[in-house]
């Protein structure tokens, strides 16, 4: 793989660990537990493999110095600032749900389960979503804009 294709890769890792979060909510609202089981499953896959790409890809990039890629200036800037914080901040925060919410339904803590996975699922699927918007965003929308 090339520095070239990290973005896109990154970017369908997230498109699809956000549509097997949302096929994984469906199913457990329909009270079918394995397959809600699977989809979560691939989804903290799809999730980890993309974390472990995206270091892997910025790791890269600080080695050849490249540090920052910029969002044009314009009326858009602040909207992808706005995007992209509140992506960072919360694709930080999720981790740590992540864990717990997984930790309470491996030891079948199912109310506890519960309640955390109502707080984790709409925020790791925000973040999985905005994750292909940023990208949307980078790569697509802003070389347009220059």
């Amino acid at each position: 793989m090339t520095l070239e294709t990290f973005p896109v890769v990154n970017a369908t890792l997230n498109g699809a660990s956000a549509v097997m979060l949302l096929a994984g909510f469906l199913f457990i609202k329909r009270g079918r537990i394995v397959p809600h089981v699977t989809m979560m499953l691939a989804a903290l896959t799809t999730s980890t493999a993309f974390l472990v790409c995206y270091i892997i890809y910025h790791t890269i990039r600080v080695r050849n110095g490249i540090t920052v890629t910029r969002f044009p200036p314009g009326n858009i800037r602040p909207i992808y600032l706005t995007i992209l914080i509140s992506h960072t901040f919360l694709a930080i925060t999720i981790l740590p749900l992540i864990g717990i919410t997984l930790y309470r339904a491996l030891h079948r803590q199912w109310s506890r389960h519960r309640r955390i996975a109502s707080i984790t699922f709409p925020l790791w699927f925000y973040v999985s979503v905005t994750g292909v918007v940023i990208y949307w965003m980078l790569y697509d929308l802003a070389p347009r804009l220059r």
